[in-house]
């Protein structure tokens, strides 16, 4: 089973969350400050960690950013009801989801589910389309699903299982607009809601990944009011 690591400086949510991740049959390891999990990670990574933003030594913000220097693992983030620039600014810098607090555990635990599946189809390349399991190449982009590894123009580029999943949904019909609906149908169960400033984020996040790599890379075109569109290149 799924290892979870929970960072949260309240006491009480990190007791009732790991009791509930465990009865679903989580390993689940806790801590309360963002240093003491960095330095857990660092012996040794969880398959997901859910980050709390605000918290001593070391905030999630910066936990997270210390996480995306050297790996693509699911990170959700609990944030506080009014820290709408925090979500916005956590998806960014790669989390993969976000839960508002004071938070429903039911949600919370099917939000985990949710990207622990997208993550295992990756990774097992267990896809109900064939061809989604295949090498794919578009112009200058090469994506292989088994391997969750993207080259733009030979170079690599580390994306999240969400940012991989929006990427692949785009790429596969160049020229055909996606909405933001049909984009969070690949992105998210259906039992979990997200608006459409969550796939905004990601699809920032994702074109500024890209411009790492290439400083003029245009292939993610947004028409507004209806979607996005892959380009080929």
């Amino acid at each position: 089973m799924a290892r979870i690591a929970l960072v949260d400086d309240d006491r009480n949510i990190l007791t009732s969350v790991a009791m509930t991740l465990e009865a679903e049959g989580f390993d689940v390891d806790t801590y309360n400050d963002g240093q003491s999990a960095l330095d857990a990670f660092n012996r040794r990574l969880p398959d997901m960690a859910v980050l709390d933003i605000k918290m001593p030594r070391m905030d999630g913000m910066e936990l997270l950013q210390r996480l995306r220097q050297k790996t693509a693992m699911p990170v959700i983030f609990l944030t506080s009801k009014d820290d709408e620039i925090d979500e916005v600014l956590g998806l960014r810098m790669g989390a993969d989801d976000y839960v508002k607090k004071p938070f429903s555990q039911r949600l919370l635990v099917e939000r985990i589910r949710a990207i622990l599946r997208r993550q295992e189809v990756i990774q097992t390349g267990e896809l109900p389309v064939v061809e989604e399991s295949k090498v794919m190449v578009r112009g200058s982009l090469t994506m292989d699903p088994l391997r969750h590894a993207v080259t733009w123009k030979g170079r690599d580029v580390t994306l999240t299982v969400t940012e991989f999943l929006l990427l692949q949904a785009l790429a596969q019909r160049p020229g055909y607009v996606k909405s933001r609906d049909q984009l969070m149908d690949v992105a998210y169960d259906d039992q979990v809601y997200v608006d459409d400033r969550t796939i905004d984020s990601h699809i920032k996040r994702l074109r500024k990944k890209m411009r790492m790599v290439d400083n003029d890379f245009s292939a993610i075109e947004t028409l507004y009011g209806i979607g996005y569109r892959y380009n080929e290149e």
